[in-house]
């Protein structure tokens, strides 16, 4: 029977799934059609694009032109690609999804959703109250990002690990996934011999008088000069770090004190950032080392090299990865490979997503390559389901921060920048200018609420101006830049927020109507009693349906700056709304009502755009 249903299967017309995002089923209808128009083309994918608000179409196909040069060759009586299209035109099904479907130019298919089909869509929001996570079976991601080192400040390129890493993570627990927010601390190597020696010299009664250590970067470059200036210093530094790894209790202590010190400085960070790690150093992978590093000998995967134990690739790299160098030690390759195995095979976690500068990018491809030609990635392997897919291993690489120079960003005397001085600065300059601002009158905070609106709207604007920028290109730090309250800034969208709110604030307080209450009502009664007459109105309803495609989008490919696309463009098309729709002061009781509905929709759609971007938006400014 089942067999035989599958047979009959083949022969009833396909069916449009509506569950999907605005463009998923804007393909599915286009590809029905591209499939009954050219039934030869059996296995060709439908392109389907948004346009543009405000246009005379809300989706876009575009497959005709290359459609026609694929029939040409194929022998084909086609005369043009405008051609192909009308007849794709021609077999778009009876749906209640797209309506206006229409051929433009040399064969672009441009198309209109249905006002019923909007309406049911913007209903679903308004009933959820505010978008619903994508549809998608529930993974375990692990996400590996920040990862700075002991005894080391955090600095300016740690701050785009940090920032990008953690809207991932954001992005991956919306979809309702099980996230590992991993911080792969540098806490393990051959450094720690010569700080702990250095220490050991300067406090020699450290463990009954542990010493005020505040400034680990001063540490670090005396124990450096000491290591690089005098070799006497150096072997007994090189003896320290044999002392610490065979477990030497006082070396231990020594270590632990420098891992206390720089986690109570990497917190201060994090708390500014509001962004949560689960540390999994270096050291924690250390004693799976040896036991990763001879099951990939015996595989054949790892093989002897001039006395070290190497993974060659090639001809894809031709350098290999040392899981064990020559003199018996581990370095970062063998503790990455140890890491990995543990995520894979310990963890079982379906997808693991490593984030660092782009200049390391070859380093995990060849642990990636490593981890899968070992088997690792396999789900049976793993001890997951037996049919689930394999594990997916992904790096998302970011460039250089760069001064307004457009050189490494570092002070004017050459340093790196401290982390927290950066943050706080951004804090500094924009409670100076809402200070200012309230000293003209034109800002109502009072001076404990300027203190918090500076602290929220600073902190988010360096995270902004961080991730609106593709994560593989290099980006030119500049506070005015980033403070501006014009254009595509954390500034501008906290306006645009606190407007917002304030008049839906306004239309319960003056009016007696609440946005909310509306909302739910509108959205169980499908959608009915929310105005779209004007191009305005349309065009904020069909910006507010896009967040689904935005997420499910950014979910696949890592591209958390479409978020911010995505976020400014819709406090856009918000400001032309009010701007051309009058709210509070609408014609009619029901527009009023309408006008507000949209803009709670709205509030709810921007709210979770900050808080995938690790940003709290002002309710007033």
């Amino acid at each position: 029977l089942g067999k035989m249903d599958q047979a009959v299967q083949k022969f009833m017309p396909k069916q449009v799934d509506k569950s999907g995002t605005l463009q998923d089923v804007v393909t599915s209808v286009m590809q029905l059609a591209l499939e009954a128009a050219y039934p030869e083309l059996a296995g060709e994918e439908c392109a389907v694009a948004a346009v543009s608000r405000g246009k005379h179409s809300d989706y876009q196909c575009n497959n005709a032109m290359r459609l026609f040069k694929e029939l040409k060759t194929r022998g084909a009586d086609v005369r043009s690609g405008r051609d192909v299209a009308e007849r794709i035109v021609g077999a778009v099904p009876p749906n209640p999804f797209v309506t206006n479907v229409e051929v433009a130019g040399p064969g672009f298919i441009n198309l209109m959703l249905a006002p019923g089909f909007v309406r049911e869509r913007l209903a679903s929001l308004l009933v959820g109250g505010g978008p619903s996570p994508p549809k998608a079976k529930k993974q375990k991601i692990l996400v590996d990002f920040s990862s700075p080192n002991v005894a080391k400040e955090m600095h300016v390129g740690h701050l785009r690990s940090t920032i990008i890493g953690d809207t991932i993570c954001r992005l991956m627990e919306f979809a309702g996934h099980d996230v590992l927010r991993v911080n792969h601390i540098g806490d393990w190597g051959t450094q720690f011999g010569m700080l702990i020696k250095h220490l050991l010299d300067e406090y020699p009664d450290l463990e009954s008088n542990p010493p005020n250590i505040s400034d680990l970067t001063a540490l670090y470059k005396l124990a450096k000069k000491r290591f690089d200036e005098d070799e006497e210093f150096k072997v007994a530094a090189r003896e320290h770090v044999v002392l610490l790894q065979a477990g030497d209790e006082r070396c231990r202590k020594v270590w632990q004190l420098l891992c206390d010190i720089s986690r109570q400085e990497f917190t201060k960070v994090y708390n500014r950032l509001d962004i949560v790690v689960e540390e999994f150093g270096e050291s924690y992978y250390n004693p799976m080392i040896p036991g990763v590093v001879e099951e990939l000998e015996k595989s054949g995967i790892a093989a002897n090299f001039e006395g070290a134990m190497c993974i060659f690739q090639r001809p894809k790299y031709e350098i290999p990865l040392i899981v064990r160098k020559s003199d018996g030690g581990f370095g970062y390759d063998s503790t990455d490979m140890a890491a990995l195995s543990h995520r894979l095979r310990t963890l079982q976690c379906d997808r693991c997503i490593y984030v660092t500068d782009a200049g390391q990018a070859q380093h995990f491809y060849m642990c990636f390559d490593a981890a899968r030609k070992a088997g690792w990635d396999v789900a049976a392997a793993a001890g997951r389901p037996k049919k689930a897919a394999n594990a997916v291993l992904e790096h998302v690489g970011f460039g250089v921060v760069q001064g307004e120079d457009g050189k490494r960003f570092k002070t004017r005397s050459g340093e790196t920048v401290k982390l927290v001085d950066l943050l706080d600065e951004a804090v500094r300059r924009f409670g100076e200018a809402l200070r200012e601002r309230a000293a003209e009158g034109k800002c109502a905070l009072t001076p404990e609420e300027i203190e918090v609106a500076a602290s929220k709207v600073g902190y988010g604007a360096v995270k902004y101006f961080d991730l609106k920028s593709d994560p593989a290109t290099n980006y030119q730090f500049s506070y005015d830049k980033m403070l501006d309250q014009r254009g595509d800034t954390a500034v501008y969208l906290n306006y645009a927020y606190a407007r917002l709110s304030s008049i839906i604030r306004k239309g319960l307080a003056e009016k007696g109507e609440d946005a909310e209450a509306h909302a739910a009502a509108m959205g169980a009664a499908g959608g009915a009693g929310v105005d779209m007459s004007t191009p305005s109105e349309r065009a904020l309803v069909m910006e507010l349906l896009q967040v689904d495609d935005v997420v499910k989008k950014t979910v696949a490919d890592l591209h958390t700056h479409r978020i911010c696309d995505y976020l400014y463009t819709l406090c856009t098309a918000y400001t032309d709304f009010v701007t051309n729709c009058h709210v509070l002061n609408a014609d009619t009781p029901e527009l009023i009502r309408s006008r507000l509905v949209l803009s709670r929709a709205s509030r709810d759609v921007m709210g979770l755009c900050f808080r995938l971007l690790g940003m709290s938006p002002l309710e007033k400014i």
